[in-house]
Order: C-alpha cells, then sequence, then structure tokens
C-alpha cells in the first residue's frame, strides 16, 4: 500500500495572507485613483479660472483700444472722453467713449467697468455715446472672483495717476492704462495697454 499524499492546495494562512496583500493592493489602488481624481478637479478649476481671467484681460485690451477722443453729452451736462475714478464705489472705475470694431459687430457706444460688492468686474454698457436723460447702462459681470480692481493712467509726464483726466490740458484719451486685479484666490494680476491717443 502506498502511503496517502496531501492534496495540492492552499493553507488558511497562506489564503489570509494573500487577501491581505490583495485588500492593501486595492486600498492603495483606490487612494490613489482619489488623488488623480482631485487633481483632475483642481487643474480643470484652475484652467477655467485662468481662461476666464484671459477672457477678460483680451475683452478689456480690445475696448481700450478702440477708445475714441470724443467726449459725451449727458443729462448733467458735459463728460470727457475718458473718465477714471481714484476711489469710485457706486460709480464706475473707467467710463469711456468707444469705437465700432472693424468686424461691424458693435456700434460706436459709451461703456466703463466697475467692481460691484458681490466681487464681480462688470461691465456697463450704453445704447450710443450720448447719453439721454434717464438712460440707464446694461450691466455684465465679465470676470467673478474678484476682491480688488484698480486701474492707473499714464500721463504726460510717464507718471502713473489713479484719476483721469487729472488737468484742462491733458489729452482725451491717457497714453496707457495699468490694470491691477487681486483674485479671491490670493492671486495679483497687473496688466498694462498703450492707447493709440
Amino acid at each position: 500500500m502506498k502511503p496517502l499524499r496531501g492534496v495540492g492546495g492552499f493553507t488558511v494562512i497562506e489564503l489570509l495572507t494573500a487577501l491581505l496583500i490583495l485588500s492593501l493592493l486595492a486600498l492603495m489602488s483606490h487612494r490613489g485613483l482619489g488623488a488623480v481624481l482631485d487633481a483632475r478637479e483642481h487643474v480643470s478649476h484652475e484652467t477655467d479660472k485662468w481662461r476666464r481671467v484671459a477672457s477678460f484681460f483680451a475683452r478689456f485690451e480690445r475696448d481700450v483700444q478702440l477708445a475714441a477722443p470724443r467726449p459725451v453729452r449727458a443729462a448733467s451736462g458735459a463728460a470727457p472722453a475718458w473718465r477714471g475714478r481714484a476711489d469710485a464705489t457706486l460709480e464706475p472705475r473707467l467710463e469711456f467713449s468707444r469705437f465700432a470694431s472693424a468686424e461691424g459687430v458693435d456700434t460706436t457706444r459709451r461703456l466703463a467697468y466697475r467692481l460691484n460688492e458681490r466681487q464681480e468686474i462688470e461691465l456697463w454698457l450704453w445704447p450710443g455715446l450720448d447719453v439721454a436723460p434717464h438712460t440707464v447702462p446694461v450691466r455684465y459681470p465679465v470676470l467673478t472672483g474678484v476682491t480688488a480692481f484698480d486701474v492707473y493712467y499714464l500721463n504726460a509726464d510717464r507718471a502713473w495717476v489713479t484719476a483721469w483726466p487729472t488737468a484742462v490740458l491733458d489729452p482725451p484719451i491717457p497714453q496707457a492704462v495699468q490694470v491691477r486685479i487681486v483674485l479671491a484666490s490670493g492671486e495679483d494680476i497687473v496688466r498694462v495697454f498703450a492707447l493709440r491717443s
């Protein structure tokens, strides 16, 4: 008679060890996948934020490049072609006349930019250059999540000033405009735009 040999298989300890190793691998994979998904969401959020900032600056640059040296008539009298206020809270920080674009998709009009209480930079659009009595501009938020919006103007002495015009002899439009915005996420961004004055 031949002795009985054990049937091939795994012991309970070997099975428990294999299950423990598989559990650890699954846990690490889950955490790794979670980190990848979190990173993907963060990158998507950051990409969207910077796309909106770039879109705002492109719009602002297009508007100021079309600035018109034409004063406007309003119910309160004449307004300068370019008006920059240093400490505007309820009024726009920057208001100016703008020619129509070459593409013909918009018209010659008066427009303004203002930071509102909801941390949005608003674009104000009047229907034309001269403002009729009781005409209210249409307001659009063009950038959200902004805690500071400062505008500076380059005068003939090559100095940055916080208001425009500062003197009677100032040209209708400054030589350049500098925009500084601070985002709610902490980024401080400064851009300078040369103007056709």
